[in-house]
């Protein structure tokens, strides 16, 4: 018995450590966000991708762009949608686990 839950304890954490991009993902998809973006292209807005190489690093960036997501706003990107609109769906905490999410890809 207790080998057995030794071994459903391993299972559990191998199992949450590969599901934060997974359900990071999902939410991106639930929030509508990949209504505009793409993971790797550009759409109406800029590639999440592409996102990460530009800000990935810096310090608080996770919390800026979480806010951009929440109240919208323009940026650098010279995209066709133009300035993002706010996403009112988007929780605070969500927005911050989505932009978590996008500054970890490569």
């Amino acid at each position: 018995m207790k080998f057995l839950s030794s071994i459903l304890a391993v299972a559990a954490l191998s199992a949450a450590s590969m599901s934060p991009a997974l359900a990071n993902e999902q939410l991106a998809q639930q929030k509508a966000c990949l209504a505009c973006h793409g993971v790797d292209k550009p759409s109406l807005g800029p590639a999440f991708k592409a996102v990460a190489a530009k800000y990935r690093g810096q310090k608080g960036m996770d919390a800026k762009l979480a806010q951009k997501v929440i109240k919208g706003g323009g940026g650098v990107w010279n995209m066709p949608m133009g300035a993002m609109p706010p996403q009112a769906q988007v929780k605070e905490a969500e927005a911050l686990q989505l932009t978590q999410w996008i500054l970890s890809l490569k």
